[in-house]
């Protein structure tokens, strides 16, 4: 079974890990704790607390260690990326797609203040 889990942060093997996860174990690649409810076969978004299991207590932080009885690690718990690469690859894609300006390409703020100064006064010959 273990050879077949991955940490839920960074996908990382979690192969050589012994099985049952210590409460305070933590992925070797990224540090991310293990014992989480966001490893666990119960965890569902679809539910509400997010857990399935109708008999656990509520776990407020899904993604720090806990003391759950319930706690099952699966194999699928990484998927991929986290938020803010989700949120970075949206904003490109909307730049490319409403031809919007990229981070090196924008002019900077005083860039823009010069540029609107010149066209109000006309240009300054030195």
């Amino acid at each position: 079974m273990s050879d077949q889990l991955i940490c839920w942060k960074c996908g990382a093997s979690l192969a050589d890990y012994t099985l049952p996860l210590r409460r305070l174990e933590e992925c070797r690649k990224c540090g991310a704790e293990l014992h989480v409810c966001r490893m666990c076969e119960w965890y569902s978004t679809a539910v509400a607390k997010h857990c399935r299991e109708p008999m656990a207590e509520e776990v407020k932080d899904k993604e720090r260690a806990n003391f759950c009885d319930y706690f099952k690690p699966r194999p699928d718990a990484w998927t991929g990326g986290s938020p803010q690469d989700s949120a970075a690859r949206a904003r490109s894609e909307l730049e490319a797609l409403f031809g919007g300006p990229s981070a090196e390409s924008a002019p900077s703020p005083a860039d823009r203040a010069r540029d609107e100064l010149e066209a109000l006064f006309g240009k300054k010959k030195k």
